[in-house]
């Protein structure tokens, strides 16, 4: 257990909080918990105050479909499994924006399945998103888009899909509220000598063969999933923690450090992973070439402009990595381009306020932001 000047949730500027069903869903009743989700709402506006951005993954809408469609016990096929999810996607919508509203936080509702983190063009526009609810200080609220996913559905996804997350919108933190506390050697509830990880640098052989299998018929997954949210949120500089959700105020506990829980650590931060990413990519799609006034800003640790750039090299897409080179053509940078290289070439040179009348719509002022960019 640790203190809350040492628990990492104190500290978290960005914070994705994945909610497991068996802990939001009263498995008897087949009813959201309304205590459990009031309390985690009054938790989550108490880190809005502090500043805290807020994103909430969460499970639970097969299984309160499944009760409102009076379909029977046991496993469900596909389609079943994608019907019940299509009705209780609203039940659970609804429910967290009631529970939100009480203190005047806008909720927002957004579907995603594994593709939209791994197809560029689509992971963009879902990072764009995300980054303006957060902006315009809303509560995402995702959830697997059951209804079209097929292999997601069967697999307890929102694990994964709470790490593509925190790994999209560059979040510092990932917590993955369960019906365990963290990882154990073995598993505690059929081992009673397996012993409890409070705190984990890297996933080695031994710590994957850790995991175990899905183990209810209600929240498919089980710590194997986990461990491979635990891979993608480290390698992206996130840390990410597995604590036991069960509690009714189980996240503000977290909060203090008065629970326990089991924490994975990444070496980097989630900005300096990603722009290592950056700086490693061994093949660039096309090249910028800026004038002096753009040396000097990208000097002094700011965006590139497209009043700043002269010359467009390559047929890139946008999200691409590009060089970023002065007139004699010395490289300066790298980054992620925001523009398409047809696009690029009609702004070039102009000012951000021009964009719109030239595209036809309002992109990015920047052409590459700074945070997308890794200076030479």
């Amino acid at each position: 257990m640790t203190s809350q000047a040492s628990s990492p949730l104190a500290t978290s500027r960005r914070l994705v909080v994945k909610i497991g069903s068996s802990i939001l869903v009263d498995e008897a009743r087949g009813e959201i918990r309304r205590d459990w989700l009031d309390a985690l709402t009054d938790d989550v506006a108490r880190l809005h105050k502090g500043n805290c951005e807020v994103v909430l993954v969460s499970s639970g809408a097969i299984r309160l479909g499944r009760t409102h469609l009076k379909l029977t016990p046991g496993p469900l096929k596909l389609e079943e499994s994608q019907a019940a999810a299509a009705t209780g996607q609203i039940q659970l919508a609804h429910a967290y924006q009631a529970a939100l509203a009480r203190h005047g936080i806008t909720v927002a509702q957004v579907l995603l399945t594994l593709d939209d983190s791994e197809e560029r063009r689509r992971y963009l526009n879902a990072r764009q998103t995300m980054a303006t609810l957060l902006g315009l200080k809303a509560v995402p609220v995702i959830n697997e888009n059951d209804t079209v996913a097929t292999d997601e559905i069967r697999f307890g996804d929102n694990d994964r899909l709470g790490a593509r997350v925190a790994e999209m919108i560059s979040a510092d933190t990932l917590v993955l509220l369960s019906d365990i506390d963290g990882l154990y050697t073995g598993d505690p509830r059929s081992n009673a000598s397996a012993r409890f990880i409070p705190e984990i640098r890297e996933i080695t052989p031994e710590i994957e063969a850790m995991g175990g299998s899905a183990a209810s018929e209600m929240s498919n997954g089980g710590m194997v999933t986990k461990l491979m949210a635990g891979r993608i949120a480290m390698a992206a500089g996130c840390r990410m923690a597995i604590a036991d959700g069960r509690a009714v105020g189980a996240l503000g506990a977290l909060i203090d450090g008065k629970a326990r829980c089991s924490w994975f650590l990444p070496e980097a931060s989630p900005l300096s992973a990603r722009k290592k990413w950056i700086k490693g990519s061994l093949k660039t799609a096309g090249a910028l070439t800026v004038d002096d006034g753009a040396v000097r800003a990208l000097s002094a640790g700011k965006s590139l402009l497209p009043a700043g750039v002269t010359t467009i090299e390559g047929d890139f897409k946008r999200g691409d990595v590009v060089d970023v080179k002065d007139r004699a053509g010395r490289l300066l940078a790298r980054g992620l381009v925001a523009y398409a290289a047809e696009d690029a070439r009609r702004i070039a040179g102009r000012k951000s306020a021009e964009i719109e009348r030239l595209l036809g719509f309002r992109g990015r002022d920047e052409i590459v932001h700074r945070d997308d960019l890794v200076v030479e």
